[in-house]
């Protein structure tokens, strides 16, 4: 059995001696970049508490394992970052990573992870770094656990917090992120999943992924960020139970999709963002359990996403609840709860005995002229979409919920389980 040596990087075992009229001795911590040299693949290293500033990039080529205890600070410069990852089967966690400077000519990282594999990196923090985590052609590897915030206040000065470029099979989960360009990104990952994430208050997105297919986003919360999440030119994407609130603003959205193929949004929440859902060019995608509420738009869908399910979701308390481009759509909705929706229920089976149209003139109107909202609420507005709704003439004659629900999907569910603990079919009420 291979023994695994464990190395104490002391903070301050050294000292000069005192010059005269100099003043005290100052006691100088040990050469990470050494101890990392004279370490062997599968030894763990201790990095005690202290502040540890090393000339030069800090290079891992080894299995190893760097254990931070509190008040271990590691600082970057302006001239490099911390620690580069280019072995595998490494981990790192415990440790506090500053102050990498901004660069303009590289994506310089607190910690970049560069062709390798089955790494972790876990429970750090990092503060005020260029981007904090940069992992690239890697695989395999967990980002958990970890808490990175910076306070650039400009988008051109900040990278993003966790990056990451042609990976695969990749874990980030459990992070908090705020203050960055974008809080997590993902360019040409697959097989990859972002799982109880907290992005909020980043400077342009909560999350945005680009060219990542099979990729998973679940639990995570994106609030207070700049444009939301973008989502675009992937495929076979899985958005499940996530939360998108309060990401408003001119072109801001809880989640824009643009240009995805066969995904599946369940289970999420959108609450008070510009738009909820803003889809552009998506096809064969499905929405079924979501909660739309208290949004300036919950969905826009352009006439150019076709092959869309809107199923079993609810609209609540939202200024307009769907908006699209043209009188033709391919979309259908079914089964959705919308709380505009003043139909009847005579056979007491949940779904309303008359269909539903959820786009509103008005909507139309404020899409091609946006200062026209400040008629929103007034009587003429009411007597011209009550007209609309009993002839149809502008709306689209074709998005209409044929079925839709009398309750919420929360209530619906939980008269359901009542039911069936009482022995009684919901359809047999």
């Amino acid at each position: 059995m291979k023994r695994t040596r464990v190395y104490c990087l002391l903070f301050a075992c050294l000292a000069l001696p005192a010059a005269a009229g100099v003043g005290p001795s100052v006691e100088i911590p040990p050469s990470l970049v050494e101890m990392i040299a004279a370490a062997a693949p599968g030894d763990t290293l201790i990095i005690q508490p202290g502040e540890y500033r090393e000339g030069e990039l800090v290079v891992i080529d080894k299995p190893l394992t760097l254990i931070g205890r509190p008040g271990a600070i590691l600082y970057g410069s302006d001239s490099h970052g911390i620690l580069l990852i280019s072995g595998d089967s490494v981990t790192v966690s415990g440790l506090t990573f500053r102050d990498v400077g901004t660069s303009f000519m590289d994506d310089r990282a607190a910690i970049t992870i560069e062709d390798a594999a089955d790494c972790r990196l876990a429970n750090n923090t990092f503060i005020d770094n260029f981007f904090a985590i940069y992992a690239a052609k890697s695989q395999r590897c967990e980002i958990v656990d970890n808490v990175i915030s910076a306070s650039i206040s400009a988008e051109s000065h900040s990278g993003n917090g966790i990056h990451l470029w042609y990976c695969r099979d990749m874990v980030v989960a459990g992070n908090t992120v705020s203050g960055h360009r974008d809080g997590i990104y993902f360019e040409f990952v697959e097989d990859s999943i972002a799982r109880e994430n907290v992005s909020h208050e980043n400077l342009r997105y909560g999350l945005h992924f680009m060219f990542s297919d099979r990729c998973t986003y679940e639990g995570n919360i994106f609030t207070t960020n700049g444009a939301g999440v973008a989502v675009m030119y992937s495929e076979d994407i899985v958005v499940r139970r996530n939360e998108f609130s309060e990401n408003r603003g001119a072109a801001a959205y809880g989640l824009l999709l643009k240009e995805i193929d066969d995904a599946s949004l369940e289970q999420n929440a959108f609450v008070d963002n510009s738009v909820g859902v803003y889809m552009d060019g998506s096809n064969r995608v499905r929405i079924e359990k979501n909660a739309f509420s208290k949004n300036g738009w919950a969905l826009k869908v352009l006439a150019n996403s076709e092959q869309t399910e809107f199923v079993s979701n609810d609209f609540v308390d939202n200024t307009f609840d769907v908006a699209t481009n043209s009188r033709q759509t391919v979309s259908v909705f079914r089964n959705n709860f919308w709380d505009e929706y003043r139909g009847y229920d005579l056979n007491d089976d949940y779904i309303g005995d008359v269909p539903y149209r959820p786009v509103r003139l008005f909507s139309l109107v404020v899409e091609q002229n946006e200062p026209s909202v400040v008629l929103l609420g007034s009587l003429f507005v009411d007597l011209l979409e009550m007209a609309e709704q009993l002839v149809p003439s502008i709306t689209p004659q074709n998005l209409v919920d044929e079925q839709p629900s009398m309750y919420p999907q929360t209530e619906y569910l939980a008269r359901d389980r009542r039911n069936a603990a009482a022995g009684i079919s919901a359809r047999d009420r």
